[in-house]
């Protein structure tokens, strides 16, 4: 109740906040969800469910301050939907997951990169094609050679 003894209202001032921040918590939710049955372990000895727990906990935390935050920050009103960016994330993730055995993860990040990046309206090609190497480059020495996971620099396409 406010001052007159009228019911206060919460009104939504940034919409792309709220729907991010409820994005942000849906997508913590499910994943937290998903990893419920798989052992937690401890720090020292992380079972299969730590990574995507600990994600999930600090995603959530950011989807709830977005969430709070649309509450009291003017910003302007949402428009519309980026579909054509939707999609070619959209697609960009599922190249990655079909190219990463096939291919490597040299041409996987590479399309991941290019295809995501060409949702931007700010997307040109010369600088695309250099994030793609640079970030191509930086995945294999990391997760291949650095941490040793077990993904192939180039794969089957390539090595058969």
């Amino acid at each position: 109740m406010n001052a007159k003894g009228a019911p206060m209202r919460l009104s939504i001032r940034n919409p792309a906040d709220f729907w991010s921040g409820l994005l942000f918590l849906a997508v913590a939710s499910v994943f937290l969800w998903i990893a419920r049955n798989y052992d937690f372990g401890t720090p020292l000895r992380m079972g299969p469910s730590f990574f995507p727990v600990v994600l999930s906990v600090v995603l959530a935390g950011i989807g709830l301050t977005t969430l709070l935050r649309s509450f009291a920050v003017d910003d302007a009103r949402l428009d519309g939907f980026a579909l054509k960016g939707l999609a070619l994330v959209t697609l960009g993730s599922i190249l990655f997951g079909v190219l990463i055995e096939r291919a490597g993860i040299i041409i996987a990040v590479s399309a991941i990169t290019l295809v995501s990046a060409y949702a931007s309206v700010k997307f040109a090609w010369k600088q695309g094609l250099i994030m793609a190497a640079l970030l191509s480059a930086f995945c294999a020495l990391v997760f291949v050679y650095g941490l040793g996971v077990p993904m192939p620099i180039l794969g089957s396409w390539f090595t058969d």
